[in-house]
Order: C-alpha cells, then sequence, then structure tokens
C-alpha cells in the first residue's frame, strides 16, 4: 500500500509500513530540563506527543504501536515522580481515549498490571472497555512492564504446566515459548515489531521486548520524546524503507 504524506512541503513516499512499531519514549525529563521545568512537566509533554504520534500511525496505516510508558524499574525512581507517572495514565485515558477512540483505535496494556495503583488500573481498564471493539489501530501500553520479567514468568507457566503433564519437554518451541508471552494477546501476525524506534539519543532496549525483538529494525535518533511528533514517526518509517529486511537470510 502506497501512502503519501508532506513534510516541509516535500512529497514523502512510504511504500512499506510496519505492521507493528515499539517505541522506547524517552527524553521527557531532559526536555523539561532544557527548559527549566520541573521533570513531571516533560512526562506532560510526552503525553502529548503520544496523542499526536498514535493518530498519525493510525493513519499511516499501522496495525499495533507498543509503547514503553513504564520499566519495571522504574520504580527506583523519586516517589514523587513515580506518583505523577502513574497518574499520567489516569489523564490520558480520560482525555485523549474519546479522540482515539472517534478514531477507531483499540487500547491494550501489556506488564504486570497487578502493582498499579487503583486509580491508574481502573483507568486503564475503562479505556480497554470503551475501545475493545475497535478494529483499527492496536495502542499497546507496557506499563509496569519488564522483558526478562515476562520471560521469567513465561518459562514459569511453562515449567508448571510440564509439572501437571499438560506439556511434554518435546512440546516446547518457539511458537509455544510467544504463546505464554504478554503479547499472545496481540494478532499474531503483529506481535513482533518490525521497527523499534528509541529517542533522546540512547542507544538500548533497556529491557523492551527482548524477545519479541529479535528480528526488529531499530531507529535511534536524538530527538527527544516530547518533540517527536508526526514527523519525527514519519522520518522514522522512511529510513525502515530504505532497509531490507532478510531475518538471517541473504
Amino acid at each position: 500500500m502506497l501512502n503519501l504524506f508532506k513534510k516541509k512541503e516535500q512529497a514523502v513516499t512510504l511504500d512499506k509500513i510496519p505492521n507493528h512499531i515499539g517505541i522506547i519514549m524517552d527524553g521527557n525529563g531532559r526536555w523539561a530540563k532544557k527548559r527549566m521545568q520541573p521533570r513531571v512537566m516533560g512526562h506532560k509533554a510526552g503525553m502529548d506527543a503520544l496523542q499526536e504520534v498514535t493518530i498519525a500511525a493510525s493513519e499511516l496505516g499501522v496495525k499495533v504501536l507498543t509503547v514503553y510508558a513504564f520499566s519495571t524499574e522504574n520504580w527506583t525512581r523519586p516517589q514523587d515522580e513515580v506518583k505523577f507517572i502513574m497518574n499520567l495514565p489516569v489523564e490520558f485515558f480520560d482525555k485523549y481515549v474519546p479522540e482515539l477512540h472517534k478514531n477507531n483505535v483499540r487500547v491494550q496494556v501489556i506488564g504486570e498490571t497487578s502493582r498499579l495503583p487503583k486509580d491508574t488500573f481502573e483507568a486503564m481498564e475503562r479505556a480497554r472497555e470503551k475501545t475493545k471493539h475497535n478494529s483499527g489501530l492496536i495502542l499497546n501500553f507496557a506499563l509496569n512492564y519488564g522483558g526478562r520479567a515476562e520471560i521469567t514468568s513465561a518459562v514459569k507457566e511453562i515449567a508448571q504446566d510440564v509439572l501437571d503433564a499438560k506439556l511434554n519437554p518435546g512440546d516446547i518451541t518457539e511458537d509455544l515459548i510467544a504463546n505464554y508471552l504478554m503479547t499472545h494477546s496481540l494478532p499474531y501476525l503483529y506481535r513482533d515489531p518490525d521497527l523499534i524506534i528509541r529517542t533522546s539519543g540512547e542507544l538500548r532496549l533497556s529491557n523492551f521486548l527482548p524477545w519479541q525483538s529479535a528480528y526488529s529494525e531499530f531507529y535511534f535518533t536524538p530527538t527527544l520524546w516530547p518533540d517527536f511528533k508526526k514527523d519525527g514517526l514519519i522520518e522514522a518509517i522512511t529510513e525502515y524503507n530504505r532497509r531490507h529486511r532478510r531475518f538471517g537470510g541473504v
């Protein structure tokens, strides 16, 4: 499918649209510091950027957008900041879900959601319930998510099923393991990201979808997340169009 968008009055042709894009939304704190504002203001600006990027991805024809909203390691941040970040999903879901719903976006969440504060969990559930029948882009929040914890949990579940004689060790394949991961709720063909974007100039995955990203293309940009917006997404997909994915072949 051919998509044409205009950027700075120049036509941009995108022949290959990634089905699944993962984004490590990094740089909110630095964005705020550059403006001599509290770090929490960067997180608030990042929420606005997420809404714009989600709608742009939907317009482009992306099927799944997985965003790294809060990692299992982020609990070690200052408690005031954690409390503010935990309130952001409440504000995001209440403020933006009506517009996302109009755009046929479906909200899903992966992560250890049982540890989330009550208000955050309930806002997440409201968003999922309101959008569950939508058939467009899936906005998949990785909230209190850690890739190693996800794999560890999957291994424990598989081991228990072997002990319970529900599985034989010989039944364990890559496909079976994928069915025990948190991304099993995504459409089968779109579980693994085609493209992973990280903003702010850092060059690492930070425990984000380590199993699922085995053959993903990576795009790193120095742009801080609140400044990323629609143009940044188009630039990333334009670079993706220059890549030739071989999946270990020639």
